[in-house]
């Protein structure tokens, strides 16, 4: 595991096969780290199904209306949903999609990002300043990498635990 120079800036996610650390760029997106942080720490991340998982290009997680696997998961309204808090503006930035990134989930608005989130498996330039860059994987990329695929897939992999650091 890599070292966590910022424990409060640093998630914790626990897959099947063990722990992503992923380092939020708060400098870069404020907004969009504090939501992570605040629905991590309100456990609403913990057992949510990855939905839709794209070889060569990324997974996608973080519907905690529709896709929590100990509660309510429903593969048909699985990434439509969000938290019940509002919507976040935008963040866009000169931060590239590259593999490991992990990129804010949203809808034709720019405007509509909420829970859902994305880890690109691969450099996705073309996502470039349209989709807010708020972290990045710096240590368990080969457990993000061994996620099952589908849209949404037969069985799917989940978020077992998402913490902030400071509190693990």
């Amino acid at each position: 595991m890599a070292e966590i120079k910022d424990p409060e800036n640093t998630i914790l996610i626990e897959l099947k096969d063990g722990t992503v650390t992923i380092e939020l760029l708060v400098d870069i997106a404020p907004d969009h780290c504090a939501r992570m942080k605040q629905l991590a720490r309100g456990g609403m991340y913990d057992n949510v199904a990855f939905h839709r998982v794209i070889d060569g290009f990324m997974a996608q997680t973080g519907d905690v209306a529709n896709a929590n696997m100990e509660k309510d998961y429903n593969p048909r309204m699985a990434g439509t949903g969000g938290s019940d808090m509002p919507d976040l503006k935008a963040e866009f930035s000169n931060i590239p999609h590259d593999r490991g990134t992990i990129g804010a989930a949203r809808s034709q608005s720019p405007d509509s990002a909420n829970s859902q989130f994305f880890i690109n498996f691969s450099d996705n330039h073309f996502l470039n300043k349209q989709y807010t860059v708020y972290g990045r994987v710096t240590s368990g990329m080969e457990h993000v990498d061994a996620i099952v695929r589908g849209e949404p897939p037969a069985n799917p992999d989940r978020m077992i635990s998402v913490k902030v650091a400071a509190d693990a």
